[in-house]
This record gives structure tokens, C-alpha cells and sequence, in this order.
């Protein structure tokens, strides 16, 4: 019983230092999310939108051509992975309540993301 509750107390605290989302924290970021996709780099495609969708701090895609995935942590920390056939995208940021922003990154182009609330 003693080595049960030092489990769990255990694995509590390793999942809020990794600061993965509560169903119930998580919850301030579900919804819908439109996000708009800049490039740094002028020979890479710019000015995309992807929608996504939050579902308990769990990011998955509201597109058919684009499948997203990642997760939303109690802070609002946010990694996501965007992927379209063979082209593969990851981003981390930060998203409030309402709208958010960050970086990404691909084989041969970065740049920033922001994100709104729809």
C-alpha cells in the first residue's frame, strides 16, 4: 500500500513537472483554433491557415488534407506536429485563452505561427 501511494504520488509529480494538461486545466484551451503560418524564409510558401481542434490538451486537425497532433500543457505551453503527405512541420509556442503564437520548423523553412480562438 505505501509503495502504491509513492507511485502515484510519484507520477503526479513527474506529470506536472513535464506540465502535461489536467482534463479539467486542459479545458481552457479546447475549441476550435484557426492558425496562420508565416515563413522566414522568402523562398518557402507563407501566409497558410490550418485549423485545428483542442480536445482536453489533445491537438488534432479539423482539416482532411492537413493531420495535426501534439498536446496542450497547463500553461498553455503547446507542441504540435502539422504533416501533408511527405511534408512534416513542428511547432512549439505559447496559447491564452484566446489566441496564441510561436515557431515552427521543417526540413528547409521555419518561421512563426499565431493562432485565434475561433
Amino acid at each position: 500500500m505505501i509503495t502504491s501511494r509513492k507511485s502515484l504520488i510519484a507520477a503526479s509529480l513527474f506529470a506536472t513537472v513535464l506540465g502535461f494538461a489536467t482534463p479539467s486545466t486542459a479545458a481552457t484551451f479546447d475549441g476550435d483554433w484557426n492558425v496562420q503560418i508565416t515563413s522566414s524564409n522568402a523562398a518557402c510558401p507563407s501566409g497558410a491557415s490550418v485549423s485545428i481542434g483542442i480536445n482536453n490538451g489533445q491537438v488534432a486537425s479539423n482539416s482532411a488534407t492537413v493531420t495535426a497532433s501534439g498536446r496542450v500543457a497547463e500553461a498553455g505551453a503547446i507542441h504540435v506536429t502539422l504533416a501533408s503527405g511527405m511534408k512534416r512541420a513542428v511547432g512549439s509556442g505559447v496559447l491564452t485563452s484566446t489566441s496564441g503564437s510561436g515557431t515552427w520548423r521543417a526540413a528547409l523553412c521555419s518561421g512563426t505561427w499565431t493562432a485565434q480562438r475561433i
